[in-house]
């Protein structure tokens, strides 16, 4: 675990220097340490704490991509993400199941299992890519909220297709498909629950000071295994609920927090990545030749456009919007770790195919990242779907020094934008006919009505 943790950062660390999606690399790399390789990291040693320590990052990631979700934003695009989270996510769940019958030849039951495994996209994947290629906002809203609500969506399936899988009877069966509403419905009670408690918990800073980050570390792992205790899988819908909720009240350590988070975060994504690869099989993905990778062309080139373009017709998209949401599913921690989940129960319960269904979903994680980074910054471009370059410049404070400066810096070509809270001095910005916006500088929504995102440099 020690060598995993010391590996994951230093190839994210690197991923940031050659510029390559960190996921690549840390599939490489956990290759490369495992027993298959040098044998210095060896997953099987820790048993079922391998899974234990997988609940606990998962649930960290999930909560921390929900964390940043802005649900002004979210209910602007509600229609389009919840069509990619239901509709798209059936479409997905049958193209995945075809595809791994038709080219691999495998059982339906087995098949649907992957099908429903890949549902999943990469909340971890997408976020840096899209905020890197500094889309569109709402192009990235409808990206990012799609990776962090088909993840538990996906979990929840996957569960669901091993229950009939597992089944004796149609009456099992059948018993596993009330379990999944019953599922979501606890899940979303649970988080609920949580995310409230927390909120409140911050707004007592005397009694939280210093310790707000670990407070709300803790406070998510518990409502996390609440949420397992009360229903397996449920735990996921659980800690993403309470992550919207706690990051869209404002509280004074929000920005602390989500810094704390996203460390933790990258800290995670790095050693489970290096400990689930590293208890891959090269002889199990090479044993899948060139259908594997036929299974992932038709995931990316068939199934996703056909999903995207069926879902989103007359939800208000550009059409170049459209296909560029089409282009983009990378998949990632999530289906990794469900998918080893997975194979362990089939496994133990002596059914075959464990074994190929982990190395044809690692496969597609590393098939369609590389594709995603490959495509997403020529294909942007070309749509032209990218914000403006950072260009402005932002001057706090439009007083006689602010103002001076900022009426030089114009008349030397420069796109200025006066930001104060006095609104006398606003006025007589306007009627210089700057661009100005009313309020305080130094907080969080005065700066996204500045549009930061253009700003290059902050005086």
């Amino acid at each position: 675990v020690a060598i995993a943790l010391v590996a994951g950062v230093s190839v994210q660390c690197v991923a940031r220097i050659v510029r390559i999606p960190a996921i690549v690399l840390l599939l490489v790399a956990g290759a490369a340490l495992g027993p298959e390789g040098l044998g210095w990291v060896r997953p099987a040693a820790l048993g079922e704490s391998l899974f234990v320590l997988v609940d606990f990052a998962v649930a960290i990631i999930l909560f921390e991509g929900a964390l940043n979700l802005d649900l002004k934003r979210l209910r602007r695009e509600e229609r389009v993400i919840r069509l990619l989270i239901t509709t798209g996510a059936v479409i997905t769940l049958v193209g995945g199941t075809l595809a791994a019958h038709l080219w691999l030849l495998w059982p339906w039951p087995l098949a649907t299992l992957f099908g429903a495994l890949v549902v999943v996209t990469g909340p971890t994947v997408v976020g840096p890519l899209v905020r890197n290629l500094r889309l569109r906002p709402r192009l990235q809203t409808v990206l990012e909220a799609e990776g962090v609500f088909i993840d538990p969506i996906g979990a929840l399936l996957a569960v669901l297709v091993l229950q009939v899988t597992l089944a004796t009877d149609s009456s099992q069966a059948a018993a596993g498909m009330r379990d999944l509403a019953v599922r979501l419905v606890a899940g979303l009670a649970i988080g609920a629950a949580g995310g409230f408690t927390l909120t409140l918990l911050l707004r007592f800073p005397k009694l939280v000071r210093g310790l707000e980050n670990i407070l709300v570390l803790a406070c998510v792992t518990l409502i996390f295994h609440l949420g397992e205790h009360a229903l397996s899988q449920s735990g996921l819908i659980a800690v993403t609920v309470a992550g919207v909720i706690v990051g869209n009240h404002e509280n004074p350590v929000i920005d602390d927090l989500r810094e704390f988070k996203d460390q933790l975060t990258l800290l995670l994504i790095g050693t489970i990545f290096i400990l689930l690869a590293a208890d891959v099989g090269m002889a199990e993905i090479q044993a899948l030749g060139w259908r594997g990778a036929a299974v992932v062309g038709t995931l990316i080139v068939v199934v996703r456009p056909v999903s995207v373009w069926l879902v989103t017709r007359g939800a208000g998209l550009a059409a170049k919007e459209r296909v560029f949401l089409a282009a983009m599913a990378p998949r990632g921690i999530v289906a990794a770790a469900v998918t080893s989940l997975m194979a362990r129960t089939l496994d133990s319960s002596g059914i075959a195919g464990g074994d190929a269904l982990r190395a044809l979903v690692f496969l597609v994680i590393s098939g369609t990242v590389v594709a995603a980074a490959l495509v997403a910054w020529p294909l942007s471009a070309v749509l032209g779907l990218r914000l403006a370059a950072r260009d402005r410049i932002a001057v706090l404070g439009a007083q006689g020094l602010g103002l001076a400066l900022a009426t030089e810096l114009r008349a030397r070509g420069a796109n200025v934008v006066l930001i104060d809270n006095d609104p006398q001095r606003c006025h007589a910005a306007e009627r210089q006919r700057f661009a100005v916006v009313f309020g305080d500088g130094l907080q969080e929504r005065t700066l996204r009505r500045a549009r930061m995102e253009l700003v290059g440099t902050v005086v």
